[in-house]
């Protein structure tokens, strides 16, 4: 190898191997703060479905896995009082128009719907984007509602024989939502005894 092909691959190796320390360190730092944006979201929606006069706890590091119906594994957020479990909080997913809805479900320890808020989306805006809490106040119509208190027949939108509206012009959105809720609900039923059980 001559001494001027050496001096070349020599400075190429040198950018090379400046620019990868300058990658992974980028990455590192960019990884810690999507980390953080991350547990930021999940503590904005958890505070939306756990009212804080329930728990003394930090429910985001308060949690449990269990699995559905189908064996998926579920993380389950626990709200707790004077270490009695008072509320849970999990994510919950629905079939809309455009995809998958995926929501967070807050119940407390009675079986009761503490709040519904949605994560992700895909509906069309105007439309079917009316489920989320910042274009109307449907979603909160299932705050305080349980299996207790509407029977298992009315958990469907009212075009279906429920109780539940529909949007003019858009039915699957609040139907996959409803859905959504009650198998959530029925959740709960299945594992209550395991989601309220003190850690």
């Amino acid at each position: 190898m001559s001494r001027a092909t050496w001096i070349h691959a020599s400075i190429l190796g040198a950018f090379c191997l400046g620019f990868g320390v300058v990658l992974a360190v980028t990455d590192q730092q960019t990884n810690d703060d999507i980390k953080q944006r991350i547990l930021e979201d999940k503590e904005r929606s958890l505070a939306q479905v756990l009212p804080t006069a329930i728990h003394d706890n930090s429910p985001v590091a308060d949690t449990i896995t269990l699995k559905d119906a189908k064996g998926e594994d579920i993380t389950v957020y626990r709200a707790t009082k004077d270490g009695h479990v008072t509320g849970v909080a999990y994510t919950i997913v629905g079939t809309g128009y455009a995809g998958p809805i995926r929501l967070m479900l807050g119940v407390d320890a009675e079986g009761k719907v503490l709040g519904v808020r949605v994560i992700t989306h895909k509906e069309t805006p105007g439309l079917g984007d009316k489920i989320q809490v910042d274009k109307g106040d449907w979603i909160l119509r299932f705050n305080g509602l349980s299996f207790a208190n509407t029977p298992l027949e009315k958990w469907k939108v009212k075009k279906d024989g429920g109780q539940f509206d529909q949007f003019s012009g858009a039915t699957i959105t609040p139907r996959g939502v409803v859905g959504a809720i009650r198998e959530g609900l029925h959740f709960f039923d299945e594992q209550k005894s395991k989601m309220l059980e003190a850690g």
